[in-house]
């Protein structure tokens, strides 16, 4: 075994290097309604980000799961299910690359975060929540929470309040009603 894969081997870590990604950001931006200020809402899995970002009638939001996969924070399997210590490098990946996104200001929404404050949270009501996961299961599958992760879900949800509490961030029962907020403070700017 050579010494690259010694280091690669173990659940298929691959260490990270620093480089230029503006093509690969630029690409996120051309799809998007451009912005002069970027946003990020904070949702757990199963809260409908990806339903939302798919019906906009403009394309102002973008899939922090799209992101984060395209510029190797996050690897493209269920990273979730793996230790704290593999989720919180992952969160903290996706933060900085989060963080970037904002600079050109791009419009994310996604379930990771570590240390950037959000500028909006979504958590559903709990009844809500549930439906929305087991209906995704059932019905269109794309990946993210199911209902045997529940108690996960539980208390991802715990960790984003407390995220919020901490950052003084507005949470909504809806990504429409976070997308609305964010859309109006971003026109007072104009």
């Amino acid at each position: 075994m050579t010494e690259i894969n010694k280091v690669n081997d173990k659940n298929g870590f691959v260490p990270k290097a620093f480089c230029d990604g503006t093509e690969v950001f630029f690409s996120f931006k051309k799809k998007t309604v451009e912005h002069t200020v970027g946003y990020f809402i904070l949702a757990p899995s199963g809260a409908g980000k990806t339903h939302f970002v798919k019906n906009q009638k403009e394309n102002h939001w973008i899939d922090g799961d799209h992101l984060w996969i395209a510029t190797n924070a996050h690897p493209d399997r269920e990273w979730w299910l793996e230790s704290t210590v593999s989720m919180d490098e992952i969160d903290q990946m996706s933060d900085i690359i989060t963080m970037q996104a904002k600079k050109i200001g791009l419009w994310v929404t996604g379930a990771s975060n570590n240390w950037l404050p959000p500028d909006a949270v979504v958590l559903p009501d709990w009844r809500t929540h549930k439906s929305f996961i087991v209906k995704r299961e059932k019905e269109n599958y794309d990946g993210g929470a199911k209902s045997s992760d529940f108690k996960q879900v539980l208390g991802h949800r715990a960790y984003i309040k407390k995220i919020a509490r901490k950052h003084k961030t507005p949470i909504f029962k809806s990504m429409e009603d976070a997308a609305n907020y964010l859309q109006n403070k971003y026109k007072e700017k104009l």
